[in-house]
């Protein structure tokens, strides 16, 4: 969201952005075992709703120096302390492979941060793939 912001999306592409993150992680969450209901609390829509839009977000200001064309390196090294994503990022898209869920909001994060693609063109491929559900019922149930 904050690369969105970088390149100077809207508030309605960014909080599409989080819908859509949102059914990422519960996805992702289902095929762990979890309840889909797991991350509609402050552990789970409220982090990402913070860590998306929140001014002091590391995170965010990540997103937005990469949304601005600056690289990686650059960025991490005028940082003083730590944003987590960055490595966070390759172990969500590695773990949801393993588990064949589809997150391609991740995947395209992790391509920008690990694989030199470029904000611009990881938004160019997000916006281009074919509409569907949100949410499918199979992949929202927690078999309990």
């Amino acid at each position: 969201v904050g690369a969105c912001a970088g390149m100077g999306f809207g508030l309605n592409a960014q909080a599409s952005l989080i819908t859509r993150g949102l059914a990422e992680m519960t996805r992702l969450a289902v095929a762990k075992g979890a309840n889909p209901l797991t991350l509609s609390g402050h552990a789970g829509i409220g982090d990402l709703v913070l860590t998306c839009t929140g001014s002091l977000s590391r995170n965010r200001r990540v997103g937005l120096a990469l949304g601005e064309g600056k690289p990686l390196k650059e960025i991490l090294e005028s940082m003083k302390m730590v944003a987590e994503g960055v490595e966070t990022a390759h172990s969500v898209w590695s773990l949801a492979k393993s588990l064949d869920v589809s997150m391609p909001i991740s995947e395209q994060v992790a391509m920008v941060l690990h694989h030199g693609k470029s904000a611009e063109q990881a938004a160019r491929e997000l916006m281009e793939r074919p509409l569907r559900e949100e949410l499918d019922e199979h992949e929202t149930s927690s078999g309990t």
